[in-house]
């Protein structure tokens, strides 16, 4: 199988990556060479990593690089079997891509979306009627190296082969995947999310600071992360993005916290060395030391 994954993003090019890894030629997409270069630094750096580890040879990292292959011409994707988009997660421009996939891929393509919220079947609504039975989620979780789930989500058009083919090949590449119903937030992020408000609302209150509330969940909960340090890692911007969709969709219980909207207006996001959630940067330096 040919594999073309849309997006050279943190989440595109470590699909690439795994496809790549078990020995599916992939295609890796973005629409300039500059955001093409960056993804393949950025994987070519992530792999030196697992070499120093021991979890990759550096023979198997030459291998898997040698499989993806950069392009800016999408027209390219005409011979592949399967096609992951991987871009911003906006209804409009996952439309786009995807009605340019429509035009492009040939008849029984497996067309998936990495969308984490928005409903599958509204994604569809880009697609020729031909097309959508062919169509699916499959929501990878970063970093996509390492965490193991996908969410697989059939639209209302979606076959039950469909459903089949994709569950093998994500399994062929050493994922886990469970089928959810195609609702806004699918099941993990509406799990995550009711979490991460809960926490900036603890913060909101006085209750504990980060620092605290990240120890609590990771020695009390058993969790590997807490919520502060995850959402430093995906981007408070991100979770901000995802909590106004699943507002939209559910009400009250995801409103966004006045916290999270106030960080994310000032710059402080995380993600990519940025700054992120500590006691300093809720109460100001001089408090924060005042109250050690």
């Amino acid at each position: 199988m040919k594999i073309g994954v849309v997006g050279a993003g943190l989440m595109g090019g470590e699909i690439a990556l795994v496809f790549a890894l078990e020995g599916f030629e992939v295609l890796l997409y973005d629409r300039d060479d500059a955001a093409l270069q960056r993804g393949v630094v950025r994987l070519d750096a992530l792999l030196d990593k697992g070499v120093a580890r021991g979890i990759y040879t550096a023979e198997a990292k030459a291998e898997a690089l040698g499989r993806i292959v950069p392009v800016t011409d999408i027209a390219r994707f005409s011979a592949c079997d399967l096609v992951s988009e991987a871009v911003f997660e906006a209804l409009d421009v996952k439309r786009e891509v995807l009605t340019a996939l429509d035009a492009i891929c040939k008849p029984g393509c497996l067309l998936t979306s990495n969308t984490s919220t928005l409903p599958i079947s509204t994604l569809s609504a880009a697609l020729a009627p031909s097309r959508r039975p062919a169509f699916i989620g499959a929501h990878f979780f970063s970093p996509v190296s390492r965490m193991a789930l996908v969410e697989v989500i059939p639209s209302f058009d979606t076959t039950p082969e469909t459903s089949a083919r994709v569950v093998g090949i994500l399994q062929r590449i050493g994922k886990t995947p469970i089928l959810v119903k195609d609702v806004a937030g699918f099941a993990v992020n509406r799990l995550l999310h009711a979490m991460l408000i809960e926490a900036i609302k603890l913060v909101e209150e006085g209750v504990a600071s980060p620092e605290d509330l990240d120890t609590a969940c990771r020695l009390g909960l058993g969790h590997p992360i807490g919520p502060f340090a995850l959402m430093d890692a995906v981007s408070s911007g991100l979770c901000l993005q995802v909590q106004q969709i699943l507002h939209d969709a559910y009400g009250e219980r995801f409103r966004p916290p006045a916290l999270l909207k106030q960080r994310v207006a000032a710059g402080l996001v995380g993600g990519a060395g940025r700054p992120g959630w500590t006691r300093a940067s809720i109460m100001g330096p001089a408090k924060a030391q005042a109250g050690r």
